[in-house]
């Protein structure tokens, strides 16, 4: 693997138009597909409950995208690896209930303090040795759990889209029987031709706008940054960058850890202004790009990361017509997509984690506290998965030492 990596990062030209293909295009819109959809409407609710303006919130989805595209397209260029960069679900998740209790200067400060730690980590190296120690099928079954619940969310939209979701389905695999590479893409299109044929496509709200950012002065307080700053940050490490850094290692990418953190939270700090919450390493969508389905050339691969920073800029350009836009698709088309686009890493991460004897029990530990989506002390399921995951490798090695 680090001998691919070694290649891919040579001095040989780099020819990203000439090295992609339609299904890296394709895996790139899946990924920004899956990455707005999984928690735009959390941002609309955290934005009304704080009584944000339609143009604040326009500019937060703005400042957002546009970090996203920059550090997605410029780190998969850098090193020649599907680095995906997005933002924090869970931290979008705890905005809802703890932004409404301060002034947005002062979360915009939150915001701030977050990307300042983060740069520590980055430039300290203490995150890069933290993933250097993580045992390879703990990593692995941390990504088979993560992926796992997004995967299974086919079958559930099945109970309620049943034609639909089993259309594409078995769309996929007759796909993936005859021309792998355009397996997804099959997929996408009969979903989205089956989807108006059967009334559920309503693009009646449908307008047009380009967002304009917003600059909203900072301001600093301890109340801020106990309950947004110090907590986002946490989230970010535990349940982005961790996992983020898992996908990557997973699939072979043995790029560093450190620059990779420093640049997201670089990108984080220079947004936050414009209402930002963060930028980190994006962990279900970078699946989507690491994957076989990417890119049958694996060293080719970094050019669907690069399609999904030029969709997440188009996106961000018209960030203002974003929620209307996904409301127009039914979500069971965009889960199945999703889904279907993470079978083969879901399948890999599960096959690697349960490659070594010794630490199978630890890695199974792993994958089901992870994939059981608990939170705890408002910290996600990623964190606490490897923590029981390296919690049992410890104990068991200690008993038969």
């Amino acid at each position: 693997m680090s001998d691919n990596t070694e290649v891919m990062n040579s001095s040989t030209p780099l020819r990203p138009l000439a090295d992609t293909s339609p299904s890296a295009v394709v895996a790139g819109f899946v990924a920004m597909l899956t990455g707005y959809t999984s928690s735009l409407v959390l941002m609309f609710q955290a934005g009304q409950a704080a009584n944000l303006s339609a143009a604040q919130i326009s500019s937060w989805i703005w400042a957002l995208s546009i970090g996203m595209a920059i550090c997605s397209i410029g780190l998969s260029l850098r090193y020649r690896t599907p680095i995906t960069v997005a933002w924090s679900t869970p931290g979008a998740a705890l905005l809802i209930s703890s932004l409404g209790g301060v002034s947005y200067g002062e979360a915009i400060g939150a915001y701030i303090t977050c990307a300042v730690l983060v740069i520590i980590c980055g430039l300290t190296g203490s995150f890069e040795r933290l993933v250097r120690r993580l045992p390879a099928s703990l990593a692995a079954a941390l990504l088979a759990g993560i992926l796992f619940r997004i995967g299974s969310e086919i079958f559930v939209a099945a109970q309620h889209h049943t034609a639909l979701v089993l259309a594409m389905f078995f769309g996929y695999l007759i796909a993936k029987r005859l021309a792998p590479r355009y397996a997804v893409l099959t997929a996408l299109l009969l979903g989205s031709v089956l989807a108006g044929l059967l009334g559920l496509l309503d693009f009646s709200a449908f307008q047009l706008q380009v967002a304009t950012p917003v600059w909203n002065m900072p301001s600093f307080s301890l109340a801020a940054t106990i309950s947004i700053g110090i907590p986002l940050f946490v989230v970010a490490m535990t349940s982005q960058n961790m996992p983020g850094m898992a996908v990557l290692r997973a699939d072979g990418y043995q790029v560093p850890a450190s620059p990779l953190v420093t640049t997201t939270g670089i990108a984080s700090l220079l947004l936050a202004p414009f209402g930002s919450h963060g930028v980190n390493l994006a962990a279900i969508s970078a699946a989507i790009c690491t994957g076989p389905h990417a890119h049958e050339d694996k060293s080719k691969r970094y050019t669907a990361a690069v399609w999904c920073g030029v969709f997440y800029a188009i996106a961000g350009i018209f960030a203002a017509t974003l929620a209307a836009l996904f409301a127009a698709l039914p979500s069971a088309l965009v889960l199945s997509v999703a889904a279907l686009a993470l079978l083969g890493s879901i399948g890999n991460g599960l096959a690697q984690a349960m490659g070594t004897p010794g630490e199978r029990d630890a890695a199974l530990v792993t994958f089901m506290v992870t994939a059981s989506g608990m939170t705890l002390l408002g910290i996600g399921s990623a964190f606490w998965g490897l923590v029981a995951g390296a919690l049992t490798l410890l104990i068991l090695n200690w008993r038969n030492s």
